[in-house]
């Protein structure tokens, strides 16, 4: 059985969105097209962020190979969703080295001892598992990076939805130099532990 912790109930999640999606917080993408924790044709699953960082590391990653940077790109580029899951939620843990280490991946996680990124190809048979254990998602690092410093929440909505906290998702040009939770009008929030 994984390592698992609690997530807090009405904590502020964030979602980096093309502002072409109808529903950004539809979790039915990733389970027909898959991603790092979860199959094409899986289960529904909501990838979030789990802090402003994060989400600016997203962006990042977005335009690695490009010869743009996030200062280059236009103020309605991206946008921002603010949201909630449903309460009594526990996930498993792939934070902690021990977390990371009960799931079968190198303390190294999300790289390998060479450097190189670990594979969706390797972690979608770990999220089932996790699924299949009736936990309700992955709080895992971040692979927007190698160093594995943000934090996402890797969400199997099951039956449940998220609810956007705003009316209108936020444009990239409003969140660009965002850096804590007080830059988008929210309090600090509480970790998963």
């Amino acid at each position: 059985m994984p390592r698992s912790v609690d997530l807090p109930d009405q904590r502020v999640w964030l979602r980096v969105a093309d502002p072409a999606w109808p529903n950004p917080l539809d979790p039915t993408f990733a389970q027909i097209n898959g991603n790092r924790w979860n199959a094409p044709g899986s289960y529904t699953t909501l990838y979030l962020n789990a802090d402003v960082i994060t989400a600016r590391l997203q962006i990042e990653r977005m335009c690695a190979g490009w010869p743009v940077t996030p200062e280059d790109l236009a103020d309605d580029a991206y946008t921002l969703v603010a949201a909630t899951i449903a309460s009594e939620q526990r996930a498993a843990d792939v934070v902690t080295d021990q977390g990371v280490e009960t799931v079968g991946l190198p303390a190294t996680y999300p790289i390998d001892a060479e450097g190189n990124s670990i594979s969706h190809r390797t972690c979608q048979p770990i999220g089932q598992l996790i699924f299949d254990a009736g936990l309700n998602g992955v709080w895992c690092r971040s692979a927007c990076s190698g160093d594995g410093r943000g934090r996402e929440l890797a969400w199997f909505a099951r039956s449940q939805a998220a609810t956007a906290l705003w009316d209108q998702p936020l444009p990239f040009g409003r969140w660009r130099y965002a850096e804590e939770w007080s830059d988008l009008g929210f309090p600090n929030q509480t970790s998963p532990g």
